[in-house]
């Protein structure tokens, strides 16, 4: 197969799309002749990502949605299948994260990650998931995290997020299996990525944010949404069910592999080396 047989003509519901993976995947889609249905809270981010999937010649869809409000998701899902007829594929990418000690951070941080990050998932799974089985060749990409294959301290919102996501998602695949339902399942796990995930966070009180976002732009994010986009659609394509983005993603998943929950006592030491 094609790196653009299994996307040309689809459906292809994109979460997120106003920016970071979510827009390089929009864009990597127009380009393998996909049909787009993108979303997001972003209205300029979202024109913009239309704007470039359009010169590329797909055929667009773009409404701006909160994917934690669950009726507007499945009102969502309804309007989407009216317009394209059918849904082929969903990439459930909206997310967002929180830097803070569990101690320091307050509930309604803890609230927001797991209402984008986990539940957008699932309202979306959920609000596309019957159409996608209709469909006969169907696909569902959720994206986790590199922390949804290690903890590491300061990180517990997102997390617990995305370790759920991955939970869910692993969970999902089976059933599909079980059922043989004609969808695949995939879950993605990016590794340190140039996007505004880090710009766009909330912290914790005691928490240095310009050194954080310093941190994370110039240290961590060590590839590009491009990149990034590309990887996922070929681990798709092949059917994977994990999709790990990054060689840091990979090693980190082997290092904790080998170790087991040895590897906490690696990232405390880390920790306590880089405070002050």
């Amino acid at each position: 197969m094609s790196k653009n047989e299994y996307f040309e003509n689809k459906v292809c519901v994109i979460t997120g799309a106003g920016s970071g993976i979510g827009r390089a995947l929009a864009v990597e889609l127009a380009e393998r002749g996909a049909r787009l249905a993108l979303s997001d809270i972003d209205a300029d981010g979202l024109a913009e990502t239309t704007r470039r999937c359009e010169l590329r010649g797909a055929e667009v869809e773009a409404d701006l949605l909160n994917v934690v409000e669950r009726e507007a998701v499945l009102r969502y899902a309804d309007d989407v299948q009216k317009h394209f007829g059918t849904v082929h594929q969903i990439y459930n990418n909206a997310g967002i994260t929180h830097h803070g000690d569990v101690i320091r951070s307050e509930f309604e941080a803890f609230e927001r990650v797991m209402d984008v990050d986990f539940w957008g998932v699932l309202n979306g799974t959920k609000a596309f998931l019957p159409m996608i089985i209709e469909s006969g060749a169907g696909h569902i990409i959720n994206v986790s995290s590199l922390f949804g294959l290690l903890a590491i301290p300061g990180q517990s919102a997102y997390n617990a997020a995305k370790f759920a996501v991955r939970g869910f998602t692993e969970s999902l695949r089976q059933e599909m299996l079980v059922s043989g339902h004609p969808v695949a399942v995939t879950c993605v796990h990016p590794g340190g990525i140039k996007t505004a995930v880090a710009r766009n966070a909330t912290y914790a009180e005691g928490v240095d944010v310009a050194s954080a976002v310093a941190t994370f732009d110039t240290k961590l994010a060590l590839h590009t949404p491009e990149m990034a986009a590309k990887t996922i659609l070929d681990g798709v394509r092949k059917g994977h069910g994990r999709v790990l983005v990054g060689w840091e993603a990979k090693l980190l998943d082997l290092f904790v592999r080998v170790t087991a929950s040895a590897y906490q006592r690696i990232t405390v030491v880390v920790a306590r080396s880089r405070r002050p």
